[in-house]
């Protein structure tokens, strides 16, 4: 029993450096499967914020982001599947021992070992190998996708904390102003001058201002728990944001920007993976019509014939163990099976081309709008900051100098401080608009606007 053991172990070693064969995870077509990758779109695009805050704000959110953490284990455990789909079968070890001995003419046999492995037939494993890969390129894609648009979401949010910023402090020096207008009030009323309802009617002004201003702060309670919930923060606040941003924007050609968004979207690559792995997966499909082959060693432990024949006259090799190879394959008899499997892998096909389509529909869609969008913005906000804010202030001078003179009552001042406020809210809002829309076309390219290239000279 001894030497059959030792004989186990030395079959077993011998046999798994014979059929072992390295992986052919790490490599398509004899390329390097996981090449040095260039930095992610995200990262490109937090480094190009230039408010501190926010970009830790990002960075943070990036990392402590539950749906984030998710989908980044799915990817990470999509990158072992390689390694286990180019692998061969685990080869099988069996041991007989024979509770009654067949008797053979060189004597009783009394076990026997064997050790067998399954090869698949030519190129099964290298397309099982690639396919996996590729779908395991497409999840660290889909992850990227995530993480862009968990960053334009953030980043909207923050602007919109920022537009509450401008706006609280536009109301209270609003709030400041009519202050000093019933003081100027009450003092013509003191002096004769006035009646007592100028006072009232500037003091209810005054009470709108600090209801608004609690409007405010309650938004700004619903942002931050909207935020802190995305980075996994329920009991804290976000320090004090930024002003708002100056924005100078060159909008490169619509073109280019078509161009970029279907070259750099990572939900693009990851389409395309899948396309890929699915024509894989019809290959191997029809491959499977191939038998696979098995391939193995026998060892019989054979005793002495301890008959009185065989003692008296002992045959030639009495007691001689027993080697033999032997080989089997499968037969992939049954056609319905095998028809199916290679219909399946073609609707796999047909999905992915599909969802390749929907990506592009989708991204066309998002800047079909956001080009039309942005440069009205630009207008928009250029007609508020030289045009209308400064109609607006001339006509607030010009009422309260008549307010002072006599010669204007209250309704005129309230109604010239009411125009101005909306003008200035107004200009904020659409400078939050346009920061967001930018934003959101850097979300749709996976890319800053300033890292595209393009003839600048010719916009």
């Amino acid at each position: 029993m001894r030497a059959l053991q030792f004989l186990s172990v030395v079959l077993a070693a011998g046999l798994a450096s014979i059929f072992s064969s390295p992986s052919s995870a790490g490599s398509i077509d004899g390329a390097t499967a996981y090449p040095e990758e260039p930095r992610l779109a995200s990262s490109l695009i937090i480094a190009s914020i230039e408010d501190p805050t926010l970009r830790l704000l990002l960075v943070e959110t990036l990392e402590r982001n539950p749906e984030i953490a998710a989908i980044s284990a799915q990817a990470r455990a999509a990158d072992q599947r390689p390694a286990q789909a180019g692998a061969l079968p685990d080869p099988m070890l069996s041991l007989t021992v024979f509770l009654l001995e067949p008797q053979t003419r060189v004597g009783p046999q009394q076990a026997s070992v064997s050790l067998s492995q399954r090869l698949p037939w030519f190129g099964k494993l290298r397309l099982k190998d690639q396919a996996a890969l590729l779908r395991a390129s497409a999840a660290e894609a889909q992850v990227e996708a995530a993480r862009l648009k968990l960053v334009t979401t953030v980043r909207r949010l923050y602007m919109e904390l920022q537009y509450l910023a401008r706006e609280e402090r536009v109301v209270i020096e609003e709030q400041a102003t009519l202050g000093h207008y019933e003081e100027l009030a009450q003092a013509r009323y003191a002096s004769g001058f006035g009646i007592g309802q100028t006072a009232i009617k500037i003091q209810a002004e005054i009470t709108r201002a600090r209801t608004r201003l609690l409007g405010i702060k309650q938004r700004r309670i619903s942002l931050l728990a909207e935020i802190n919930a995305l980075r996994d923060r329920p009991n804290t606040t976000l320090a004090t944001v930024a002003d708002s941003p100056t924005l100078t924007v060159s909008m490169p050609p619509t073109g280019v920007l078509y161009t970029t968004a279907h070259t750099t979207r990572p939900e693009m690559a990851a389409a395309q993976a899948l396309i890929e792995s699915s024509k894989l997966r019809i290959d191997l499909a029809e491959k499977k019509r191939r038998p696979d082959v098995t391939v193995g060693l026998n060892y019989a432990l054979v005793g002495k014939r301890n008959d009185t024949i065989g003692q008296l006259n002992p045959p030639e090799g009495n007691g001689d163990d027993i080697f033999g190879l032997s080989g089997g394959i499968n037969l992939p008899i049954w056609q319905k099976k095998l028809a199916a499997g290679v219909e399946e892998a073609v609707q796999q096909r047909f999905a992915a081309q599909d969802s390749r389509r929907a990506v592009s529909a989708q991204i066309e869609g998002e800047l079909a709008d956001l080009v039309r969008r942005i440069p009205l913005l630009q207008e928009q906000l250029q007609l508020f900051d030289s045009v209308l804010t400064v109609q607006a202030e001339e006509s607030l001078y010009s009422a309260e100098a008549a307010y002072a003179t006599g010669t204007a009552g209250a309704l005129d001042l309230l109604d010239a401080e009411r125009v101005l406020l909306g003008v200035r809210i107004g200009a904020e809002r659409v400078r939050i608009d346009l920061a967001i829309a930018i934003a959101q076309l850097e979300g749709v390219l996976a890319s800053p606007l300033e890292a595209i290239h393009w003839d600048r000279s010719a916009a």
